[in-house]
């Protein structure tokens, strides 16, 4: 399946309903995780938001949600630093949180979010990623809850961007081959 948007023909990857159907599994298992304990998703800005949105609405436990918005692409990958654009709202000392990401590229990102996170003392933080690209992974981070785990190519829609383009799809679409991406390499 393709879809012509501007000249550039996108492949489908996963359409909405396997989305939904995967993302209500991660519900129930994260339900049952924490089955009579109350969680935190910590979403990461933008990407995440949609994922967040959806996989709250599947968990069976209390469930509260806050964003956090990091600066990673484009010079800063290349170091490997992370800047932090907006951070969590409310403290998380002593509560169960998932770090919620869009998807687990080399791992820099996450790896210094999880320890900017520990270092606030949570009770439990385990990291739910909707896609693992493992083939680019440069920092050794693990999840804990896996939506798919996908081949080394880009990828937009269900909140995936390419030049804040393509979020809005509801199914997730591999990019040309010979899309320009290196803005974020």
């Amino acid at each position: 399946m393709t879809e012509a948007t501007n000249n550039q023909a996108l492949e489908c990857f996963l359409t909405r309903q396997q989305i939904q159907r995967r993302v209500n599994e991660l519900g129930a298992e994260i339900s049952r995780d924490f089955a009579g304990q109350s969680i935190m998703l910590v979403g990461v800005l933008k990407g995440a938001a949609t994922f967040v949105a959806d996989l709250s609405r599947a968990i069976a436990v209390e469930c509260t949600f806050d964003f956090l918005a990091v600066s990673s692409y484009g010079m800063a990958t290349r170091s490997g630093a992370v800047r932090l654009i907006k951070d969590i709202d409310q403290p998380i000392e002593g509560k169960n949180v998932i770090l919620v990401e869009d998807i687990l590229d080399t791992g820099r990102t996450l790896c210094h979010l999880k320890n900017m996170l520990l270092a606030q003392g949570p009770a439990t933080l385990k990291i739910a990623a909707f896609l693992d690209k493992p083939e680019r992974r440069l920092c050794n981070i693990q999840t804990d809850y896996v939506g798919f785990s996908i081949p080394n190519r880009f990828v937009v829609g269900y909140g995936m961007d390419f030049a804040e383009r393509y979020r809005n799809l509801p199914d997730i679409w591999f990019m040309p081959t010979d899309a320009p991406t290196d803005v974020w390499e």
